[in-house]
Order: C-alpha cells, then structure tokens, then sequence
C-alpha cells in the first residue's frame, strides 16, 4: 500500500461508536474501526488516536441540565477513557498492539501520557490511544487532539466522522450544500464553518497542521486518505 503520510493523528467521534444504538458503544461499530486502523498500520503508518465522549457523556450537555461545569467536563474526559479503552480492547484482539495513554494519572487503567511515551509507542508500530482530553475542563476533543497531533509530530490530523467532508451548509439539512474539496483555515473562520471549535483551529492554523475531515464510516476510507486519494477535505 503505497502512503501519503508516515504519522497521523486521527480523531473519532464518541457519537460514531453509538452505531444505531443511539448510546454507548456498538461492538459492530467499533470492531469496523478496528480492522481500518489495523490496515494502515499494518502498511507502516503510525497512529495516534483521540476519541470523543459524547456516546457516554458530553460536559457542555450536562452543564445545560445542571451539572457544574467543571465536573461534567472531568465526566466527559471519563468517557473518553471508557472509549479508548474499547477501541485498544478491539484492535488488540484482532493482534494489533496498543496502548491508552492518559491526560492525568489513572495507572492502571492507562499510562500517564507524555510526548515521548507516545511517540515511543509510535516508533515501535503500536497504535497510541490518548484519552483524557487535555486534562482540563473548557477544552474540547477537537482541542485536545490538535494539542496531541502538535506534539506527537504527526503529518496531518485526520478528521473521522459522519459526513464525507466540509460543506457550505449541513448537508443533512440543506440539500444544496456544496462539499469543499480544499479550504483555508481563514475561511472556515470567515464563513463560520464548524468543522472544529476555534481554539482548535486555530492551533492548528498556528502550527500548520493539516487536517484532512472525511466519512470514517465507510470502510477503507481511511486507507483512501492515507494513501493520498482526494476524498474529503483538506484544511491547510
């Protein structure tokens, strides 16, 4: 398999996991994950993960229903480590190693993250699962794994989720919605896209780390994107 990126950090949505359960985590779901991401590691790609929590809890949510705000954050960041530890439970069962590395201490249930502990576990084909967010409430996941794809040095962050790309409008709302092929980072400010909350953005903008947003959901897309096939969008 030829490839187009030697380190990526990939972002999955917690809300993907759900499947059509509409919560928790859908073991079809989740195993179909499993075998993309073994694919393109089993072709040399090292890959970082950060999963979403919003298939289990969301702290932005439950502040709205009267959580304090902080706490639900620090819930939020919990569901993202029940996540992460399903997804190295499934791709170590299909023989692929991996490891959960965590914001703050939670030994044993995963290794206190650092730059050099994953990008140790990188060098070494394991896949890195980062949870935890970045540690700290009022930062989202998109936040976090533009942090984390800074540090580990990845190529690109990759974008998993519902939808085949950045549109002008919701495509599932609006049917006239054109797909961007390629956008600026300006852009998506000026038009007021929401492909990512804008602290995350603009750390990638600062950084000049690309992200490249497509359907996670079809199988073998990430493969597609990794090896360079103009599907999705790229923000530059």
């Amino acid at each position: 398999m030829r490839t187009k990126y030697h380190r990526i950090l990939l972002k999955l949505s917690g809300e993907s996991l759900m499947g059509e359960q509409g919560y928790g985590i859908d073991r079809a779901r989740l195993a179909a994950y499993a075998e993309q991401i073994n694919a393109v590691a089993g072709a040399g790609v090292e890959v970082a993960i950060v999963i979403g929590g919003g298939n289990i809890f969301r702290g932005l949510s439950g502040a709205a229903k009267g959580f304090d705000r902080v706490m639900g954050d620090q819930m939020g960041m919990l569901a993202t480590v029940i996540n992460s530890l399903a997804l190295c439970s499934a791709l170590n069962g299909i023989g692929r190693p991996a490891r959960v590395l965590t914001a703050t201490n939670m030994f044993p249930i995963g290794e206190q993250y650092s730059k050099w502990r994953a990008i140790e576990a990188l060098r070494s084909g394991t896949i890195a699962i980062i949870a935890g967010g970045t540690g700290n409430p009022f930062f989202t996941t998109d936040t976090g794994s533009a942090l984390r794809a800074i540090e580990v040095e990845a190529d690109v962050m990759l974008k998993g989720t519902r939808v085949d790309g950045i549109y002008t409008a919701d495509p599932e709302k609006d049917p006239t919605a054109t797909k961007f092929t390629e956008i600026s980072y300006d852009e998506v400010y000026t038009r007021g896209l929401r492909v990512m909350d804008l602290t995350a953005t603009a750390l990638c903008k600062e950084n000049r780390m690309p992200i490249v947003v497509f359907d996670m959901d079809t199988p073998g897309n990430l493969e597609r994107v990794v090896g360079g096939d103009p599907i999705g969008t790229l923000v530059y």
